[in-house]
């Protein structure tokens, strides 16, 4: 290689490898789904490994582990705004993606994980493994196939990431039935890697979202300090939590089967003479 091409190469890498304000968010995003999986580890798992008896500690940690998860969907929120913006590097969607795998596929698939170990049952342990393992392989799946499919401007196909895992941490928190929370977590990973549309928070939406998560971090909060009604504010939550997961794909399904007729009778009407 000529002297020259080999100065141009070493200038032209520093500047690929500058971190823009959008990858920085990116990163807070990352270090939230890490320190997410910290706490359920420190505060959750080794205490019951340990046999201790401390169910505050357990409740506080399960808390800022969500909370951390609830945090890392803000980053991701505003990564996006901030590089439409102003600019990204040419690392940043990769950056993305891996933080995206982090915080809303390892964190929540642990969080269901520990879930399962903590029950005093062999067969829950295991097939809540089996869970945990579905969770990650949809978010990973997900992730590929916003990499290198386009849909139209506007939208998400299947599920987003954020909010799959914020579904996923609700099912868990509401502590249902254990078939009933596995067959729940399984639906919410289907959804995940569905075709259903899902409109991208921008505008009116991303302020909506925003304020869903900081209503989130106060029942969260109310419910790890052990305040009054606490437990029935995080179980509220939970609960619209999971509607919305469910209502959002019944509408734009509906919202499909409808275009879909339209379009018949426009077909048949402009078949007729």
């Amino acid at each position: 290689m000529p002297e020259a091409a080999e100065e141009d190469a070493e200038e032209e890498m520093p500047l690929s490898m500058r971190l823009s304000i959008a990858d920085t968010l990116t990163l807070g995003n990352a270090t939230c789904g890490f320190m997410a999986v910290y706490f359920t580890t420190t505060g959750i798992l080794i205490p019951h490994l340990t046999g201790s008896d401390e169910t505050g500690m357990a409740r506080n940690s399960a808390a800022t582990a969500v909370i951390l998860m609830l945090c890392a969907a803000v980053f991701d929120l505003f990564d996006g705004l901030v590089a439409r913006k102003l600019r990204s590097s040419p690392m940043g969607a990769e950056l993305d993606n891996l933080s995206d795998l982090i915080s809303f596929g390892l964190a929540p698939a642990y969080f269901v994980l520990v879930y399962g170990m903590v029950a005093d049952n062999t067969v829950h342990q295991r097939v809540a493994a089996v869970g945990a393992i579905v969770v990650l392989l949809a978010v990973v799946l997900r992730l590929a196939r916003f990499s290198c499919v386009t849909v139209k401007d506007g939208t998400f196909q299947g599920m987003p990431s954020p909010f799959g895992a914020l579904t996923v941490v609700s099912i868990v928190l509401l502590e249902l039935p254990f078939v009933a929370t596995l067959l729940a977590i399984i639906g919410t990973a289907w959804l995940m890697v569905s075709r259903v549309e899902y409109p991208k928070p921008r505008g009116r939406l991303a302020v909506a979202m925003l304020s869903w998560i900081v209503l989130s971090m106060g029942l969260l909060a109310a419910w790890a300090f052990d305040a009054p009604g606490g437990q029935l504010l995080l179980q509220t939550g939970c609960a619209l939590q999971l509607v919305l997961g469910a209502v959002i794909p019944l509408f734009a399904t509906a919202r499909k089967v409808n275009n879909f007729r339209d379009n018949r009778r426009e077909a048949r009407a402009a078949q007729l003479p």
